[in-house]
Parts: structure tokens; C-alpha cells; sequence
């Protein structure tokens, strides 16, 4: 992504002699209907919008203090036109838009299915600087399992996995389009308000406090978290200084400290498989919460209190779990998918590495695991598709993207793939994947190119039967394997 956070604005006197012509309305009035739009991805076709690439976010949310309540707010969209535009869209619901500018001028705008459709008060030529201010409400209201904003026991947080993001504030709703992110959080100031990031300022007035946070590393709208309530922030210190920060309810600080303070040690272990951590913080945000998931947002993974609490839970367990969404951090935030349909590059990399984690930590057989995940494979495959073309959710429960052939059953990919090559040749290709990809977005094509690089034959045919064939290939290595008849499937939302 261009690092270009300020682009310069064509001349006022220009745009203002541009709307001597032509109001935004009369613009508005010669174009075709609007509608919504979306780039084309096979598992969300209105998601994203073309025309436009998305440089940096600056979002400012004002929490009343009642999670129920709508937060008032304003989003301001840094980007660049890749097309002449006469219209753009954007991704935005369940807020109310009270005024939209498009490089300070007002500008017409209208709502088609989750769009904002904008209307400049002139056209846009393609290369040139935008910069649209939306006025807006942010509603955390509506049922919890929709995305979006979490109510917690005391507040807020985010999960806007996997197209929710755009139910809190307007944006290019869509991993291929990853830009800065500024936010400014305003919040009673009894209250903790912590974002994605690095902290760069705080302000209290009167009753209310405003919190700054910045990334220093494009993000993913669906990667964006937001935590406010009564909060505790505990630093510590990760391997070559990095700063890291746990976010917990206070009344909770002493009964979560055996957890939090493996997080260091998560860490050296992640860097031990792969190489150096990507972003410029990390932490655990407990949120007292039932989502029935934990989160990777970027810098500041979800987890549920309960997680930590519930006396069932192994204590390997909870712990492989943490390391699941810490490996997201290198797979899924800083190596982002092109499209959802490479979602398995996100959740196949973090399963395997929370199970090698348990193998080495816990003594739980990674082979036994993956054995186990052979003979679900063809039911898998059949219930969600196979791991690189995942049947779309369901349109009410888009939640259900989230099933088992893209968990286990793509962290089998990569055991195959382990056996194929070896171990030192499938550690290059890690190391490589997220090195080469750093920051940025990659598809399947691409991995599979960089696993025959490494291999140093073509891998295409035996990796793509892997993560596209109906039935699950025979396991190098494993003849005896066998894959149980497809009515053995289970679906399950995402598990962590």
C-alpha cells in the first residue's frame, strides 16, 4: 500500500468554479440509479467497492456510556481514485449518515443494500487524492451474533469478522484494501478506551476523556477492535523490547495475570517457527462477553473471559488457544487474504501452529490430531467445501464461513504439504510466506507458487487436489489413512 497519508487537494477556486455549473444534485440527477456494488469476491459479491484505494481511516467515536445507546461519530477515508469516478460507494449499516464531503465539499449521498452511495459535488479523475468525511451514528444495538460491535459486561469491543465492519463505521469493507488507521475515541473518563495500535495522546475535558491510538502497519477493516469500559491496562515487555499490553476487566486483573504473563513466551515461539513479529504491539483484550469465538484483531486479540475461567477448559488447551490467535498475526493481519475464498491460508496456518505448540508444549500428538482430521476430511469437505473454495455462509449467519474444513481440515494441507517436501524445506516456505507478503495481501496461487519455489519442483497438481478436490487426496507418507463417509460432518462456528 502507498505510504502517502496527507495528498495534496485540487485547488479550491477549480472545485468551486466546478460548482457554479453543476450542484451536486444536478450530478446526482444525470447518473444512472444507484446500487449497491461490491469487487467481485465469490463469498461476498456486494462486499468492497471498486474505483478507489483506501490510503488511511481517522475514526472518531463519541460512547454516551450505555452500551446500548448509538455513539456518535465522524470518519474521515484518505484514498486515491484508481478509476474516474462521477459516484463511489461505500460499505455502511446499521448507522444513520447526517452529512457526507468529499474534499470539504458537501456531497449528495443515498443508502442501496449495506452501501453509502456518494455523489461528489464533481467528478473524480483516476490517480487523484480523495478525501471523504462521513457524519454518522454507530449503533451497537441488533442481535450479538450479527458483528460488529460486542456490549460487554461494562462496554464495548469489536469483532467485525468476516464483513461486519462496515455496521460500525463506513469503509472499503474488504481485506484486499488494507490502509492506516487513526481512531479517537471519547468516552466518560471512569471509563479505559483502548484501539488497534500504538496510544499517541489523551485529552480529559470536564467528564470525558478522548483517547488517540494510530497503527503503524496497514490493517484490515475486519482486524479493527475498539474496547471501552472499566478497564485495566497491564504492559509488560516481549522479545527485543516489543511492547505488549493486555486489556482486562479491573476486577479481574489478579485472576487473569497467570495467563496474560505467558504471552511473552507465545511469542518467542511463534518467532522461533517463523521470524520476527510483524506489528509494533501485541495483547489479549478479555472481554466479559459470550461471542462463542476468540478474535485476532490486529495488535489486540478477542478472547472471552470465559475462556480463562470456565474449570473444564485444559490448561494446554487455553494456552494452545492463545497461540492460535497470536499466529494470526503473521497469517491472516500482516499476510492478508486476496479474498475470502483464501480464508484457509488464515485459519489452516493458525490451527496448525496452535497444534504444534500443544504437541511441543503438552505432549499432544500433532500426528494423532492430524489423523483425526483424515478421516473427518471428506465430510468436511462436503458440509463447507474444500479448503480453497469454501461454500459462501449462509446469508443470515454469515458467521457459518467459519467451519471445520477450514480449521483442521487446512492445517491437513499443511501437514501434507510437510510430508511432501520435508521439514526443512515446508519451515523455508513459512518463513519465506510471510516474509515475501509482509503488510500485504496473497492468494492461494501465491503460496502454491512459492511451495514449488522452495521444493524446487512444481507442486501445483499435488497442492491444488489438496484444496480443491471434493475428496481428500491419500496422505503422503500415510497410506493406511482413511476418511470417513461424508455423513459423518459437523459444522461449527468459528472455534478459535
Amino acid at each position: 500500500m502507498p505510504l502517502v497519508r496527507t495528498p495534496l487537494r485540487r485547488p479550491r477556486w477549480l472545485r468551486s468554479a466546478v460548482l457554479v455549473a453543476a450542484s451536486a444534485g444536478l450530478v446526482a440527477a444525470a447518473l444512472p440509479a444507484p446500487a449497491p456494488l461490491g469487487i467481485g469476491d465469490p463469498l461476498f459479491p456486494h462486499l468492497g467497492n471498486p474505483g478507489y484505494d483506501v490510503l488511511a481511516y481517522d475514526i472518531a467515536l463519541t460512547y454516551p456510556g450505555a452500551n446500548t445507546e448509538p455513539l456518535a461519530a465522524v470518519t474521515r477515508i484518505d484514498a486515491r481514485a484508481t478509476d474516474d469516478l462521477e459516484r463511489l460507494n461505500l460499505d455502511f449499516t446499521h448507522g444513520t449518515v447526517s452529512a457526507v464531503t468529499v474534499d470539504d465539499l458537501p456531497a449528495a449521498y443515498t443508502t442501496r443494500g449495506e452501501d453509502l452511495v456518494v455523489t461528489p459535488a464533481e467528478p473524480i479523475d483516476a490517480g487523484e487524492p480523495i478525501e471523504i468525511t462521513v457524519t454518522h451514528t454507530s449503533d451497537p444495538s441488533g442481535p450479538a451474533d450479527t458483528g460488529g460491535w460486542v456490549r460487554t459486561g461494562d462496554g464495548l469491543a469489536m469483532a467485525n469478522q468476516a464483513d461486519a465492519a462496515h455496521r460500525v463505521f463506513p469503509s472499503n469493507d474488504h481485506p484486499a484494501d488494507k490502509a492506516y488507521f487513526t481512531f479517537r475515541i471519547t468516552a466518560p473518563s471512569e471509563l479505559t478506551a483502548v484501539a488497534n495500535g500504538l496510544p499517541t495522546g489523551r485529552v480529559t475535558r470536564g467528564a470525558t476523556t478522548t483517547w488517540t491510538y494510530g497503527t503503524r502497519h496497514p490493517m484490515a477493516t475486519e482486524l479493527a477492535q475498539v474496547s471501552i469500559g472499566r478497564s485495566t491496562v497491564v504492559h509488560r515487555t516481549g522479545p527485543h523490547g516489543l511492547p505488549v499490553r493486555d486489556v482486562v476487566p479491573t476486577a479481574d486483573r489478579k485472576l487473569m495475570e497467570p495467563w496474560l504473563r505467558r504471552t511473552p513466551g507465545h511469542l518467542e515461539w511463534m518467532e522461533r517457527q517463523v521470524g520476527p513479529y510483524p506489528f509494533e504491539t501485541y495483547g489479549v483484550l478479555v472481554a466479559d462477553a459470550r461471542t462463542g469465538f476468540e478474535l485476532e484483531t490486529q495488535t489486540l486479540s478477542l478472547f472471552e473471559r470465559g475462556l480463562f475461567t470456565e474449570p473444564a477448559y485444559p490448561e494446554w488447551y487455553v494456552d494452545s488457544i492463545m497461540v492460535h490467535e497470536l499466529a494470526h498475526q503473521w497469517f491472516g493481519n500482516s499476510v492478508s487474504p486476496r479474498t475470502w475464498s483464501d480464508l484457509w491460508l488464515n485459519e489452516g496456518h493458525a490451527s496448525w501452529y496452535e497444534a504444534l505448540y500443544a504437541e511441543e508444549t503438552a505432549d499432544k500428538s500433532l500426528e494423532t490430531r492430524m489423523k483425526a482430521a483424515y478421516a473427518a476430511s471428506d465430510g468436511w469437505r462436503a458440509d463447507g467445501g474444500p479448503p480453497a473454495a469454501p461454500k459462501p455462509p449462509s446469508p443470515t449467519h454469515k458467521i457459518s464461513l467459519f467451519r471445520p474444513v477450514v480449521y483442521d481440515g487446512s492445517a491437513l494441507v499443511l501437514y501434507a504439504l510437510r510430508q511432501e517436501i520435508g521439514t526443512e524445506a515446508f519451515r523455508s516456505v513459512e518463513r519465506r510466506w510471510v516474509a515475501a507478503h509482509r503488510d500485504g495481501t496473497a492468494t492461494t496461487a501465491d503460496f502454491i507458487a512459492l511451495a514449488s519455489e522452495v521444493a524446487g519442483r512444481d507442486l501445483t497438481a499435488f497442492l491444488r487436489a489438496w484444496l480443491y478436490e471434493a475428496k481428500t487426496p491419500a496422505m503422503p507418507g500415510h497410506p493406511d489413512w482413511r476418511s470417513r463417509p461424508a455423513g459423518a460432518a459437523r459444522t461449527a462456528p468459528k472455534p478459535g
